[in-house]
């Protein structure tokens, strides 16, 4: 067991010794991610491959097509990761954020910033990053006139409800890593640790 794992509290297979199922899984994963090893989320659900089907889906709805551009997708991943206090979440979607052409300067505010305001993007998206907020924090208080602001803003409803299921989503990721001892800073994701590519 590595540092960054020694505090979760469950059991984590290895790749080198995923079998049946679970290797098939682990194969889709490292397609579905562009990654040469399997992140340690995915390996928090190792021991029932049917949790894992789950997540993997999860996954791929939010990355795999779509209609907001991956960049914007991963904002929302790392600024809700950010809401929810979970480092090793915010950490790998910087990473990912910066990889799809996101800026280092809007990738380290959001480590640090205690509003959508503090972060230096432009007003369109901070209006959808401050309903994605209340999503994460206040769901029962989002009203239409949130909504409607979403829209006047130039947010399509495809894009708002890929925004809120990416949100949504993440919400739950955020809770499983903490919860099961993996969030414990942005060191502990090894994707927070790769070279982000050259030109993102």
């Amino acid at each position: 067991m590595d540092q960054a794992t020694a505090y979760v509290r469950v059991p984590l297979v290895d790749e080198s010794e995923a079998v049946g199922r679970l290797a098939e899984l682990y194969d889709e994963v490292k397609k579905a991610t562009g990654l040469p090893f399997v992140p340690d989320m995915f390996r928090l659900v190792s021991t029932r491959p049917d949790l894992l089907e789950g997540v993997l889906s999860g996954y791929k709805g939010m990355f795999l097509g779509g209609v907001l551009p991956r960049q914007t997708r991963e904002l929302i991943c790392a600024w809700t990761s950010k809401v929810n206090q979970c480092p090793y979440c915010v950490g790998t979607h910087n990473f990912f954020f910066q990889a799809f052409g996101g800026s280092k300067q809007i990738a380290k505010a959001v480590e640090s910033a205690q509003t959508a305001d503090d972060l230096p993007v432009d007003e369109r998206t901070k209006v959808l990053l401050r309903l994605l907020t209340k999503l994460s924090l206040e769901p029962y208080k989002i009203t239409d006139a949130d909504w409607d602001r979403a829209l006047d803003a130039g947010w399509s409803t495809d894009e708002l409800l890929e925004g809120f299921f990416t949100t949504s989503m993440f919400n739950s990721i955020t809770r499983m890593v903490d919860g099961l001892g993996l969030g414990t800073s942005v060191t502990a994701s090894r994707i927070s640790q790769q070279e982000v590519p050259a030109g993102g």
